[in-house]
């Protein structure tokens, strides 16, 4: 009777030994849509190429802060107070947050400045402390649209720049695109909207400054409003170039900047890594090494432009 009695406890006491399901934390800037279903789903690939596949080997407790940046605290104090294993980070603001909540919970970032100016990291090589990540240096790619914009438009004389005003990143965006502009000949306009009810009044003063083309910066409440932009860039027949593919496969008319699931990816890789007990500190920071040149040539008639064959040349893709 003692016997059988022990065997049957048995199973139990080895489902109690077995160790919990880690849990991953994903903290994204945006709000839950089909924009951001390419990134997660390359997150989710990224995990999976080192083993862990959801809700098998890993459970990712998925956080929106909605185009909020007042919410990071909160929602990063939930995630530590849920002791999750890792902290993924999608960009900056959330970054910052995080390291601010926690000293010991690994944090893997996905941003696009420098994490060493941005006080993230010590280095690129060795990071130091318990953060690590993937930057698409998307901010140091900024003159290089206006060059590209310049090229494409080269009548305009006065272009404008739409940045959320309650990002971070907006005093150094402002200031690239300022020295870009003016080594380039051309006037600069800011204009802001740190909501999507400010999107359209934004791009109707383009019209009343006679900005002949639009520099759109990367943002997260600009990433999740993608038909949006593109739909008033039309309208208001403003020739714009974005951060990434996704505005150009929508209808946007040119992007240049790094492939945004690709970023991700490898996101997921390195929390995979960490899970298998890798340190932050030890896992350098990456970069890309290819960018994406996009431009959509039925947008670009539209909008009664001739694209230069040097801008064709150059193209990743060329959408027709």
């Amino acid at each position: 009777m003692t016997v059988l009695a022990g065997a049957a406890a048995y199973p139990l006491l080895v489902g109690a030994q077995q160790k919990a399901m880690p849990v991953v934390g994903l903290l994204l800037g945006g709000k839950p849509g089909p924009e951001d279903a390419l990134v997660v789903a390359a997150f989710v690939q990224g995990l999976s190429e080192t083993g862990y596949v959801e809700g098998r080997d890993v459970a990712i407790d998925y956080r929106w802060a909605e185009d909020r940046y007042d919410r990071l605290p909160s929602l990063v104090a939930d995630l530590v107070g849920r002791k999750v294993n890792v902290i993924t980070a999608g960009n900056l603001p959330a970054a910052l947050a995080a390291k601010s909540a926690t000293s010991t919970i690994p944090i893997i970032f996905a941003i696009g400045v420098d994490p060493v100016e941005s006080g993230l990291v010590t280095s690129f090589s060795r990071p130091g402390g318990n953060l690590t990540g993937i930057t698409s240096v998307n901010i140091e790619l900024t003159p290089k649209r206006v060059e590209l914009l310049t090229e494409l438009v080269p009548q305009a004389s006065v272009i404008g720049l739409l940045v959320n005003p309650n990002n971070p990143t907006t005093e150094r965006v402002v200031r690239d695109v300022m020295e870009a502009a003016n080594s380039r000949g051309v006037q600069l306009r800011i204009v802001k909207a740190g909501a999507e009810s400010e999107i359209g009044t934004s791009f109707a003063s383009l019209v009343e400054l006679h900005a002949g083309g639009l520099v759109v910066a990367g943002d997260p409440l600009f990433n999740t409003r993608r038909q949006l932009l593109v739909t008033l860039a039309a309208r208001h027949a403003v020739p714009a170039i974005y951060v990434y593919r996704g505005f150009v496969s929508a209808g946007g008319l040119i992007s240049y900047g790094a492939s945004q699931p690709a970023l991700f990816r490898l996101v997921g890789n390195y929390v995979g890594q960490i899970l298998k007990g890798a340190k932050p500190a030890d896992l350098p920071v990456q970069q890309p090494t290819r960018f994406e040149l996009v431009i959509n040539l039925k947008t670009a008639a539209a909008l009664g432009l001739s694209v230069p064959p040097a801008i064709l040349a150059r193209a990743d893709e060329v959408i027709e």
